[in-house]
């Protein structure tokens, strides 16, 4: 009898393929480590072949796994076809971010929804914390992932970040004047916090940067203007946290959360590839 290929199977293998571990694709499939796996060794026994090495440290795609890939996917994407006809209805998801949780997450994290569905529109916004949780209330967005604030409780944790005071290798502190500070206008929750906490010090500060997102904080930092209160997460290699040198309060840490009212099965799978995706970005 003539071998076949199963579909959820396939979905299971591209998962651990773009995710680099069969935890975050459980995660991301709604089900077991160990359900993945077998998967994954029945596919390899059907075909005969070794398609990921498996260490404690990461999963890594072998040369025949790689050659695989791109039938896998031609595979996934006829079978969407097949079941939503040549011209299938388009959905949508409008996705909020906090420009404080966006960081190096974002490029993959699209790249992730794109690969799973080529139908599905997105709508991304980026803002405040605060701005994005808003809209989400009032209906205007599918799901927002944003810093926790306040007394805000439920969605689901994607990671915790931990802050610090960033500049570039060449800045220097002026002695006996206020600390340069580049941040986001307000109501910026970091940048509330890491005012509250000089305040609290009795250090003065200046505002000398405002931007308007923070890439143009990062890029003010980089060129040397002002101190940047920053997620270790996000901030560039060409950046160093001058806190502990310069005996600057601690920020702290910051939970990230996904908070969701999509009940669309489709969506929901898109919304689970996103916070496995996260996760998986951010622990490296």
């Amino acid at each position: 009898m003539t071998a076949t290929l199963d579909i959820a199977t396939i979905q299971a293998f591209l998962l651990v393929a773009d995710l680099q571990s069969f935890t975050r694709a459980a995660e991301a499939l709604g089900t077991t480590q160990a359900a993945v796996s077998l998967k994954l060794q029945r596919l390899e026994t059907l075909l005969a072949k070794r398609l990921v090495e498996r260490s404690p440290r990461a999963v890594r795609l072998t040369a025949e796994g790689a050659s695989f890939l791109d039938r896998a996917r031609a595979l996934i994407a006829a079978h969407d076809r097949a079941l939503s006809g040549e011209a299938p209805a388009a959905q949508s998801l409008s996705l909020g971010i906090s420009d404080h949780a966006a960081g190096p997450e974002l490029v993959p994290l699209l790249e992730r929804l794109h690969a799973m569905s080529a139908n599905l529109a997105l709508a991304v916004t980026i803002g405040f914390s605060r701005e994005m949780q808003d809209a989400y209330d009032a209906g205007e967005l599918d799901a927002v992932i944003v810093r926790q604030e306040g007394s805000r409780r439920g969605g689901e944790k994607l990671t915790e970040d931990e802050f610090g005071w960033f500049a570039s290798r060449r800045f220097t502190v002026p002695k006996g004047e206020a600390l340069p500070l580049a941040t986001l206008a307000p109501p910026c929750g970091v940048r509330a916090i890491a005012v509250r906490s000089l305040d609290k010090a009795g250090l003065a500060w200046r505002e000398r940067f405002v931007g308007g997102g923070v890439t143009a904080v990062v890029a003010a930092a980089l060129a040397g203007l002002a101190i940047a209160p920053l997620a270790r997460r996000i901030a560039p290699p060409g950046l160093v946290d001058i806190g502990p040198a310069h005996k600057l309060p601690t920020l702290g840490s910051s939970k990230v959360m996904l908070h969701s009212k999509v009940s669309d099965p489709a969506k929901l799978a898109a919304l689970r590839a996103v916070a496995a995706t996260f996760r998986s970005v951010a622990a490296t």
